[in-house]
């Protein structure tokens, strides 16, 4: 190999161990908080972190996305009954992973990565926004020592403010301390690492001061000195977590695509998003199967990975490598971190995870808008997140359809005496012996119909030798209700002694006006399929148009009865 080549793989090495210390040292207060978040034992964040890491990073199309858990996850986690209250909680946990991670590797290996271009903004900017909240309001008990009662993190934070005298000052203490000196040390040399910093030494303090009264991850039960040894999910607890786990994958696939979109690889080309869905899956199934809760790309840590210096997925593996020591290496110390630290990080990372400028462009935008950002908002702050999030998108796409269907137009088009197409209004009524070209403008889905049926110029009480003739240049699916609304329409125009012309139809579409029972009523001479030229079969089909009133009116003037 050239010497050039030798040192620039060096270079490239050293960049990416670098990298991998600084994610790996930042990603175990992370993760411990991320398990703090969730409701569950801290050591399982910290051990999705890691795994998470590892399987994403061997699997991930990106080569900086980082595999982790994500506060969205995790408050998903948090509200999901098997995880707190089942029979088997952990097994629950570690089911839900793998279950989530199943869904990510199915929607990868089927290309669904293009469909979440379908994802309305509105939501995903409600629901992270509650998110942040619910981070904020959820760390309350450990932050300040006193475990408010209520149906919801609302209720229980309105309760925590109105008895003051029920806080616990040293925790309090040790929570407002780490807030401050994590604000303090991130502005100096030390950057993301002053997080982890701010939690060591507040911890430590806690030790040296003796307030024994003060939580810490040891009181959930003994850390381990090992690395977790590998379970098996339950199959029995599959139909109870389905619904968390589309939900987990859902917005952790959402977020993930953010990340691929934001972080191209080395060789300046985008990651494929579908494969990403892969890579995350991946590490779904690999943080379940050792004891770890849900993961996905994470916004923050991809950005950390990156900002350090990393040039390749080699830093994502080093990244895991440096939790890895440090679970086997300083487990002891890990037990000693205090639960206040840990929650005054998480309280940080929610102020942090509401953003003011996005919420406020959202509501700007428009009603519908309003309506969903406000509606995912408030559903994530009072019920289960996982039923917050997916009723968000429902009821994007219904007023995304009531708005398309609104939004159908029909406008007259006329060709005038140097063949030119003038659009204008359509008729009050359908003019006798008249050629009348009708364009829609709009979605012809399903719920449309009526509304283009309303649009459809009537026949009168005059109404004779009238031809209808309906551009449908560019449609690739009419749908049953719109094929229904023509069907009926031919047969009023058939009986005012008029008839209904169907042009520029594509294959597609002809084969619907057949099954519909279109082209039966108006015959498949009245069917005139589109080609290259634009117009082309319009003023073909306005000719013929002509010449049948024409007949039709010498048929009236001999006393036939056409």
């Amino acid at each position: 190999m050239s010497r050039p080549g030798l040192s620039r793989r060096r270079r490239t090495l050293r960049q990416d161990t670098v990298a991998g210390v600084v994610l790996g040292v930042e990603s175990v207060p992370d993760g411990l908080a991320a398990g703090l978040l969730a409701g569950v034992n801290p050591l399982a964040g910290l051990y999705a972190y890691l795994f998470g890491t590892v399987g994403g990073a061997l699997c991930t199309s990106s080569a900086f996305m980082a595999v982790q858990a994500t506060g969205a996850m995790a408050l998903i986690t948090a509200d999901v009954p098997a995880v707190h209250a089942g029979s088997d909680q952990a097994a629950a946990l570690f089911t839900l992973s793998v279950l989530t991670g199943v869904v990510m590797l199915a929607a990868g290996f089927l290309r669904l990565g293009a469909l979440l271009r379908f994802v309305p903004n509105a939501v995903m900017v409600g629901f992270i926004g509650a998110v942040g909240v619910n981070i904020v309001l959820g760390q309350l008990a450990d932050l300040t020592g006193y475990r408010a009662e209520g149906a919801n993190r609302v209720v229980r934070a309105v309760t925590t403010v109105l008895h003051p005298g029920q806080l616990h000052p040293a925790s309090l203490a040790v929570g407002i301390g780490t807030l401050v000196l994590i604000v303090l040390l991130e502005r100096t040399r030390l950057g993301p690492l002053g997080l982890v910093v701010a939690v060591v030494l507040t911890s430590a303090a806690t030790a040296v001061v003796g307030w024994r009264s003060v939580a810490t991850v040891g009181d959930l039960g003994a850390v381990p000195r090992s690395l977790p040894t590998p379970q098996l999910p339950l199959p029995g607890l599959v139909p109870s977590l389905l619904v968390p786990a589309l939900s987990l994958a859902f917005v952790g696939l959402v977020q993930g695509a953010a990340v691929s979109a934001g972080f191209p690889n080395p060789d300046g080309r985008h990651p494929d998003a579908s494969r990403d869905f892969i890579g995350q899956g991946a590490g779904n199934v690999l943080a379940g199967v050792f004891q770890g809760m849900p993961v996905g790309g994470s916004m923050s840590a991809s950005s950390l990975n990156r900002a350090a210096g990393a040039r390749s997925r080699l830093a994502l593996l080093i990244a895991g490598l440096v939790m890895a020591v440090v679970i086997l290496a300083f487990a002891g110390l890990v037990g000693h971190v205090a639960m206040p630290a840990l929650a005054a990080l998480l309280v940080l990372i929610g102020l942090r995870t509401v953003k003011p400028a996005e919420l406020s462009s959202v509501w700007r935008t428009g009603a519908v808008q309003k309506v969903v950002l406000a509606t995912t908002f408030v559903l994530t702050m009072v019920v289960p997140s996982q039923y917050a999030v997916l009723v968000g998108v429902g009821l994007a796409v219904v007023l995304h359809v009531v708005r398309q269907a609104d939004r159908v137009t029909v406008r007259r088009w006329r060709l005038d005496r140097d063949g030119d197409l003038v659009e204008g209004d359509l008729p009050a009524g359908l003019p006798a012996e008249e050629v009348v070209v009708l364009q829609p403008y709009g979605s012809l889905f399903f719920a449309a119909a009526p509304v283009l049926e309303a649009c459809l110029p009537a026949p009168t009480g005059d109404t004779r030798h009238a031809v209808v003739v309906l551009r449908l240049r560019g449609r690739t699916d009419l749908g049953s209700g719109v094929l229904d609304v023509l069907r009926r329409y031919a047969l009023t125009l058939r009986a005012a002694r008029s008839k209904l012309v169907v042009v520029s139809a594509g294959a597609r579409v002809r084969h619907q006006l057949q099954v519909g029972g279109v082209t039966d009523v108006i015959g498949a001479e009245n069917v005139y399929a589109g080609d290259e030229r634009v117009g082309a079969a319009l003023r073909r089909a306005c000719a013929d148009a002509e010449r049948w009133i024409a007949g039709q009116a010498a048929g009236d003037d001999t006393g036939d009865d056409a």
